[in-house]
């Protein structure tokens, strides 16, 4: 097997991974959704991550102090940006489930993620043919999002079609899941300015494949503030340190570790696959990475009962509205290789 199928295969892992991730929420008990969120947070954004920069990048401090503290802080502003967006992302896919969640903020973060940095780093490439591409995958993300939020308010205008776990109405959980969307792509912009230290890493002797993990590792942990600020914010004002009587902290906190092992490994496989694809890492890693986690997402939230009682129509609009935005990530990877 040669590396490009080993490649393939890391890219579907690390969708499957991340498509997966939120899957373990729904088997919390008695927690509320803040205590729940700051133990993935902990384990996800700063556990998972600084292991593998130990295990992956020779002499890290020495990377970082050479990067310099500039770098460093510009990365991390960014990451704290992306931190907002982790939040309403986490309270979005409570609102809305997996699968509406996952198909609209996956589909705005990637068209935006592709767009932000080149309006801020390259703006006279916003008339040119990829700009054009780009705005397209926008514009096709955007009607995806008309088409399933449609489907989600006719699933939420049924019997007993309401998620046990939204709390508040569908609309609200919409405008939440829009929110993350349009703020998540602050991690690209991390990631480009922060490419310096992910080039000090290579030179200190890092695998290339393995090195953006020194990059990903500054900007989540500072992202890891704003939701643990967040989240402890909650847990004074809800007064919800302490979880319901059926509980199970040590099976609610192995749950909350795995969709951190999951989000993390996630990206750390598909960075692995789309190196080791070479030439084709943004041409096919991406949109194959991008669209099978909103399928895999999808999957799941159709097998643990999202859209159990939804109507016919309102399941035509949901698959009408995810097969726009995989044409989305089609047309925004075509515009990445031009």
């Amino acid at each position: 097997m040669n590396w490009f199928w080993i490649g393939l295969l890391a890219v579907f892992a690390g969708a499957a991974m991340q498509g997966s991730f939120a899957l373990p929420q729904k088997y919390i008990r008695g927690w509320a959704w803040e205590r729940m969120w700051l133990l993935y947070s902990v384990a996800g954004m700063i556990v998972f991550p600084w292991l593998l920069v130990a295990a992956v990048i020779p002499q890290a401090a020495a990377v970082y102090t050479r990067a310099g503290a500039g770098i460093l802080v510009q990365t991390a502003v960014f990451g704290a940006g992306w931190g907002v967006g982790s939040v309403l992302f986490g309270l979005g896919i409570a609102r809305v489930g997996m699968a509406l969640g996952f198909a609209i903020i996956i589909s705005l973060t990637a068209a935006l993620g592709a767009l932000v940095p080149m309006a801020v780093l390259h703006p006279q490439d916003l008339t040119s043919p990829r700009g054009g591409l780009l705005f397209l995958g926008l514009a096709l993300a955007i009607v995806g999002v008309v088409f399933c939020s449609r489907a989600g308010a006719l699933r939420e205008a049924g019997p007993q079609q309401r998620l046990s776990s939204s709390g508040t109405g569908f609309s609200r959980g919409l405008m939440i899941c829009i929110a993350s969307g349009l703020t998540s792509p602050m991690m690209s912009l991390g990631f480009a300015f922060g490419d310096p230290i992910r080039l000090e890493a290579v030179s200190q002797g890092a695998d290339k494949a393995a090195a953006s993990i020194s990059i990903f590792a500054i900007a989540i942990s500072s992202g890891f503030l704003i939701n643990a600020g967040y989240c402890l914010y909650l847990l004074g004002r809800n007064r919800s340190w302490r979880g319901a009587a059926p509980a199970q902290p040590l099976r609610n906190t192995l749950y909350a570790f795995a969709m951190g092992f999951l989000w993390l490994f996630g990206f750390f496989f598909y960075g692995l696959g789309a190196t080791w694809l070479g030439e084709f890492g943004p041409t096919l890693g991406w949109p194959i990475f991008m669209t099978a986690m909103v399928l895999v997402a999808n999957f799941w939230g159709i097998a643990t009962g999202e859209w159990k009682n939804a109507s016919a129509r309102a399941l035509r609009y949901l698959a009408t509205g995810i097969l726009f935005m995989i044409a989305a990530l089609v047309v925004i990877a075509s515009g990445m290789r031009t």
